[in-house]
């Protein structure tokens, strides 16, 4: 049953409205002129980085059999670690999912960029902060459409999950999909999670793990559960691209 909270968040909207709320070019008006012009710039220019790479990607798929018990149309709350955005929003796309974005001049230029990938944001207010985003994203779930979440993000610390995704998946009764993508070749950037960005011609191993089912969304035993799942994709990806960049190691000294 919802809650007061989230009945008061907002007056009812349509879908249409809540469409047009969700994936729509946020209005830029508190910016300078300045601003507006590299907000915009960036989300472009990233997105067509992203799409031109994204292309030319090998992707590999473990754990696809996690997805079959599911319902075709089941909502989902995808989770994963927040410097892996780049492949996993060339990965998801047009999916229609729905993610979070705070109030930040950096979150704008990203939010336009996923934007143009299909996805929907939820955005903080700048009084209520991630709680109203939050909201937005749970009435967005129970009308039948799936979410994501970077659960160290927005600043970290680094592979530390924290529970908005567990609230979200009780509170929707939508199960949690954990998933990774490790790369063999990428560029990392100097941020607090070193985000990595695919080159051209990169194997991407994706690795999904079982479906979460959450009751209690702020339950220590869920919280440690999920963190444990989420650190089981991720080093199975990475230990699958290591032992692959092993071998053709080996292999060309050996041709040597």
């Amino acid at each position: 049953m919802a809650t007061t909270e989230e009945n008061q968040a907002a007056p009812a909207n349509t879908d249409d409205q809540m469409d047009e709320r969700l994936y729509s070019f946020a209005s830029l008006d508190q910016y300078t002129f300045k601003q507006r012009v590299i907000i915009r710039l960036a989300g472009f220019l990233l997105f067509w980085l992203i799409r031109v790479i994204g292309a030319t990607l090998k992707f590999e798929i473990v754990g696809r059999e996690h997805l079959q018990p599911l319902a075709e149309n089941q909502p989902l709350v995808y989770c994963f670690w927040h410097n892996r955005i780049p492949t996993a929003t060339y990965f998801w796309k047009s999916r229609g999912i729905v993610v979070m974005s705070s109030q930040s001049f950096d979150s704008e230029y990203i939010a336009r960029f996923i934007q143009r990938f299909g996805y929907g944001t939820a955005k903080g207010s700048s009084t209520r902060g991630a709680r109203a985003g939050l909201i937005q994203m749970i009435r967005a779930v129970r009308a039948g459409k799936s979410a994501a979440f970077t659960v160290d993000g927005p600043r970290g610390p680094i592979y530390v999950a924290k529970p908005g995704a567990l609230l979200l998946a009780a509170k929707s009764e939508a199960p949690i999909l954990p998933f990774s993508i490790s790369l063999d070749r990428c560029w990392r950037l100097k941020s607090w999670d070193r985000i990595e960005i695919p080159k051209p011609f990169a194997r991407a191993v994706v690795v999904i793990g079982r479906p979460i089912f959450v009751k209690d969304g702020n339950s220590e035993a869920e919280l440690e559960r999920f963190q444990l799942a989420l650190e089981a994709v991720r080093d199975q990806g990475d230990k699958l691209i290591a032992e692959s960049s092993s071998s053709l190691s080996r292999n060309a000294n050996s041709v040597g």
